[in-house]
């Protein structure tokens, strides 16, 4: 029997492997994105993101504008959210902005940083998403992503370059 909630990887155009939570998220995945208005890291990033849950699938338009390119910070507020919902919501918005927006909904100080505070690593990742939220990541960061190095080819390259500029120090 397949199972489709335990596929793990899917082979994506540019042949980086995707990992999706079902065939749902991989359909929303892929038609969402075509109809974004660019097929950039962030779109990738924001719309991967809002895939993995039910939730955001089912309320997509009322988290984001895919024709103006709008995210509606006003989403985090309605009645449907949940725990993992307004998580997977907040990740998206700051892949998609590189910052917090739900902020500027606040106008008093005190619950501008707590809302702050709801972005942060730890109050993201504590979920049972996480692992398709680093998918999303390396979506948004491909640069950084590539190759991950071992701690031990990181300490010799230091190394070596630490080597390297005491012998340029030397030279007369």
């Amino acid at each position: 029997m397949n199972n489709t909630a335990l596929r793990a990887e899917v082979q994506s155009t540019n042949d980086t492997h995707m990992v999706f939570a079902n065939e749902e998220h991989e359909k929303f995945y892929y038609e969402k994105l075509e109809q974004a208005r660019y097929q950039d890291s962030h779109h990738k990033a924001l719309i991967y993101i809002l895939g993995i849950s039910e939730d955001t699938r089912n309320h997509f338009s009322q988290i984001y504008d895919i024709k103006s390119g709008l995210i509606k910070t006003e989403c985090l507020h309605q009645g449907w959210q949940t725990g993992g919902s307004v998580r997977v919501v907040r990740l998206a918005f700051n892949l998609y902005t590189d910052g917090t927006p739900g902020v500027d909904d606040y106008e008093s100080r005190d619950e501008q940083i707590s809302e702050s505070r709801e972005y942060s690593v730890g109050n993201i990742f504590c979920c049972g998403y996480a692992v398709y939220f680093w998918q999303g990541i390396r979506l948004r960061y491909p640069e950084y992503c590539q190759k991950q190095k071992s701690v031990e080819e990181i300490l010799a390259e230091m190394e070596r370059k630490r080597a390297e500029n005491s012998t340029d120090g030397n030279k007369e």
